[in-house]
């Protein structure tokens, strides 16, 4: 199916390995090589998937890894944080109900302040999110929520569709 393993690599440059102390949460999955046509260049996009939910989690990178993303999945605003100073995913999937210290608002606000990712925002608290959306004024291209519970291909076409438009 897709190979899914712990990361535990040094930092790199610009590809998806962490720290070492946190490589026991932080998986990347990727489909094993596929054959890409001579004469056609294509990009693997890589995924940012921040879920404590294990289940779900687990759901996300492999419908994510069965459509061609490279996806590093991580369980906390914490490690959030660790992943992306590591390497800048193509697009964040982000819940914002986490445990821990660093909740899913505050990885939200520092992509804002340090980044111009795309981010799908998944939760069940729908109206402070509608809200934030609305006073940021930005597109739905980069900024968007998926509530929960949702269909897994909801999820897929929401992140086909903000990584078509998305500016690169």
């Amino acid at each position: 199916m897709h190979e899914q393993e712990a990361v535990d690599t040094g930092p790199g440059n610009g590809d998806m390995s962490l720290l070492q102390g946190a490589a026991h949460e932080i998986h990347v999955s990727q489909h094993p090589t596929q054959e890409i046509p001579e004469g056609t260049s294509r990009t693997i996009q890589r995924i940012l998937v921040v879920e404590d939910d294990p289940t779900l989690a687990t759901l996300e990178s492999e419908i994510l890894t069965a459509h061609g993303y490279i996806v590093v999945t991580v369980h906390s605003g914490e490690l959030a944080i660790t992943a992306l100073r590591s390497a800048i995913p193509d697009l964040v999937v982000l819940d914002l109900e986490l445990p821990g210290s660093i909740k899913g608002w505050e990885v939200l606000q520092m992509l804002r302040t340090t980044a111009s990712i795309p981010v799908l925002v998944t939760t069940s608290a729908t109206t402070a999110v509608r809200q934030y959306i609305r006073s940021r004024g930005e597109s739905r291209i980069t900024l968007d929520h998926l509530p929960k519970p949702y269909p897994m291909q909801t999820l897929l076409k929401r992140v086909k569709r903000m990584l078509m438009i998305a500016p690169q």
